[in-house]
């Protein structure tokens, strides 16, 4: 297993009462109410965070790849972030997709910059091997 050789950043949150609680950071920036996906509660779920945290990063990551290959990133870039919550028996499992938009960006482009993004991005990283991920430009 990897370590860093420097830590750049820590997040830290304080969570109580799972899926129905709450989470918060402790600089005050995150304080979110929880609730499970489809239930009745008004929070957000692990899995949209999950989500947004993955796309935001990935973002990131295509930036520093489109550096390297001196494109310039369209404002308008987006990514549909999905995660998937679901089972295999009694077992509980995610899956994710990154439906990527780069309008304006040869296709071919566009493929280098998410599959260089798809191996720096630190999420990409850690779900490599342990989860069904697709990369998809849309």
């Amino acid at each position: 297993m990897n370590k860093p050789d420097k830590i750049l950043y820590t997040a830290r949150t304080h969570t109580t009462g799972g899926r129905e609680g709450k989470s918060a950071s402790s600089d005050g920036r995150l304080d979110v109410k929880l609730s499970s996906p489809g239930g009745p509660g008004s929070g957000t779920n692990p899995e949209q965070l999950f989500a947004a945290g993955w796309s935001a990063c990935f973002e990131g990551a295509m930036g520093l790849a489109a550096k390297k290959l001196d494109v310039k990133l369209p404002a308008d870039l987006a990514i549909d972030a999905e995660v998937d919550l679901g089972m295999t028996g009694d077992a509980y499992l995610l899956q994710a997709r990154l439906n990527v938009s780069l309008p304006g960006v040869d296709k071919e482009m566009a493929r280098a910059i998410i599959d260089m993004a798809h191996q720096t991005c630190p999420y990409s990283k850690a779900t490599r091997g342990n989860i069904d991920v697709e990369i998809n430009l849309v």
